[in-house]
């Protein structure tokens, strides 16, 4: 993403950093908010398991807004104090699907 690059390079003089956050599917109520019934979002769910974020094939499960918030936590912490202009992906390796 390059939003995130060129905030990054005019923004650093000032001692601010930016990062994007880029999750796949995370448990939440969104979509059934969004009007999809709960036998499609466990379709949806399962499908994201099983074919579509490899990582969560493994574990059995897909992310959780506890884990997204942690990267969150850690990316404005003193631990992070040296990472700018990067779009960290927390999608159980999704975006890596079409390397092959």
């Amino acid at each position: 993403l390059i939003p995130p690059r060129c905030a990054s390079v005019d923004l650093a003089p000032k001692g601010i950093r930016v990062n994007a956050v880029n999750p796949g599917v995370v448990i939440t109520d969104l979509q059934k908010r969004g009007g999809m019934s709960d036998e499609a979002y466990e379709k949806f769910i399962d499908r994201s398991i099983k074919v579509t974020h490899p990582l969560a094939a493994s574990l059995g499960r897909c992310c959780t807004p506890e884990e997204v918030g942690e990267l969150c936590c850690f990316l404005v912490s003193a631990k992070a104090s040296f990472i700018t202009g990067e779009c960290i992906a927390i999608d159980g390796s999704r975006q890596n699907l079409g390397a092959r």
